[in-house]
């Protein structure tokens, strides 16, 4: 049996598909898993073990449409579902496939109305259903990530003050609107009395210099120093993880570290929360569950629709420390 499993985007996104590979793999054990993913994205799931082939996307669909067409799939998975999956399904059309429910009109509604439709369930379960006509269930183990051990860190590249343990802190996010402004987590980086890694991409650097200029014994701006695989090794090697609503802390999900997640404009109601199956994991939330305004998108803006930008503006730092406190298992 041959199998296509289809996600485009992004780091968080294809993370979280992670349980339906496995899940397939292991329970299919004969199945042939195949993976179509921007060719950007390929690198989150080149390592992973269940997959059989990776067929990445670059310029054009019709190369990916080419490329499959010379396969001889018994099934596809259509776990991004958008205009671009529905090309490559239709090229496909004798194959018979399922697709994932976005629930665009209800996130339409919580958005736009806030008036709240979605299902009490984690996006990973919404994923998981459509593989049920293969009699695939959940195995509970939550997600994966898999380090290629050329890409893990040296001990050498880390700094000697971090090599005892540190707290990871994820400051970029793929929209501003999902991110911590930047004095909120200088406030937070100053009263927390631990070493501290600032996680990020190389369009976070110069917010993580500036941040780690506070104290740069006892901060440090790891921000676009590393590749991806790299950043998620500083994750797996943190003690626990302050992060936006990002890719990061999906990878850190599956490497089942706790977890304080902070929610601007999103919400966890849109069910993409930490996702760590049957393990119980420390993981505690901040919001502001009190503005009306929010969450203004399912995605987010690169500025406040509203110009206040209160979900974050109005973060009480205090909160923030005190939580940071619990988790290092201090009063």
């Amino acid at each position: 049996m041959k199998i296509l499993i289809i996600r485009f985007s992004s780091i968080g996104d294809i993370v979280l598909t992670t349980p339906v590979i496995r899940c397939l793999k292991k329970q299919l054990p004969e199945c042939e898993i195949h993976f179509a993913v921007k060719s950007s994205f390929s690198s989150i799931v080149e390592a992973n073990p269940y997959i059989t082939k990776v067929i990445p996307l670059r310029d054009y669909m019709e190369e990916v449409i080419d490329v499959v067409k010379r396969e001889d799939y018994d099934h596809i998975i259509d776990l991004h579902h958008n205009l671009r999956t529905l090309q490559l399904k239709k090229a496909l059309k004798k194959i018979p496939s399922k697709s994932f429910h976005k629930l665009n009109i209800e996130k339409w509604l919580l958005t736009n109305f806030k008036i709240n439709r979605m299902p009490a369930l984690h996006i990973v379960d919404r994923y998981m259903k459509t593989v049920e006509h293969l009699q695939v269930k959940n195995d509970g183990q939550g997600l994966d990530f898999f380090i290629p051990e050329t890409e893990k860190v040296k001990e050498s590249d880390i700094p000697a003050a971090h090599l005892a343990g540190y707290i990871g802190i994820v400051i970029g996010a793929a929209h501003q609107t999902k991110q911590m402004p930047v004095e909120k987590l200088k406030a937070i980086c100053t009263a927390i009395n631990h070493p501290v890694m600032l996680l990020g991409g190389k369009e976070d650097y110069l917010n993580g210099k500036e941040i780690e200029a506070l104290d740069p014994f006892k901060i440090y701006n790891a921000c676009g120093k590393f590749s991806l695989q790299e950043s998620a090794d500083l994750v797996r090697r943190s003690k626990f993880i302050l992060t936006n609503d990002t890719g990061l802390m999906h990878i850190a999900a599956a490497f089942k570290k706790p977890i304080i997640s902070v929610w601007g404009n999103t919400v966890p109601a849109f069910g993409m929360t930490p996702y760590y199956g049957n393990y119980q994991v420390q993981h505690a939330i901040i919001e502001q569950k009190n503005l009306r305004c929010r969450p203004c998108s399912k995605i987010g803006y690169d500025s406040c629709p509203k110009k206040h930008f209160k979900c974050m503006q109005l973060l009480n730092v205090q909160e923030v420390v005190a939580t940071v406190q619990n988790f290092l298992g201090r009063k």
